[in-house]
């Protein structure tokens, strides 16, 4: 049997911009990226802490250290600038794999979006 299980999350970022105007997905800083091991391209899930939004779309790399957090495309409509989003990505696997994989959990600083020194 295969589970669906917590794989990656960066808990409580800030978005830095939503632009409607763009193809669609999330544009994360890649040290973000790297540390709760998310790669471009995957699919994530943006849970909004401001209005209960809860949607998914995929990863695409930011400049690294910049703190960037931009909702892009359709998603640009469920956010605003300013808002705290949790980003979540899943792993699907057998069930006695499950049982002892550690998925990564990063808590970036929610003002600067940057990694604790």
């Amino acid at each position: 049997m295969r589970i669906e299980v917590l794989k990656s999350k960066i808990h409580r970022v800030r978005v830095t911009d939503a632009n409607l105007d763009y193809i669609g997905s999330i544009e994360i800083d890649e040290a973000l990226m790297d540390a709760a091991n998310i790669i471009e391209g995957e699919k994530v899930q943006i849970v909004n802490i401001n209005n209960g939004e809860r949607f998914e779309t995929y990863a695409i790399t930011g400049k690294r250290n910049s703190g960037i957090i931009s909702l892009n495309g359709p998603a640009a409509r469920r956010v605003m600038q300013g808002d705290i989003v949790i980003i979540i990505s899943y792993a699907s696997m057998e069930f006695e794999e499950a049982k002892a994989f550690k998925p990564w959990v990063i808590f970036p600083d929610e003002k600067t979006n940057t990694l604790p020194s």
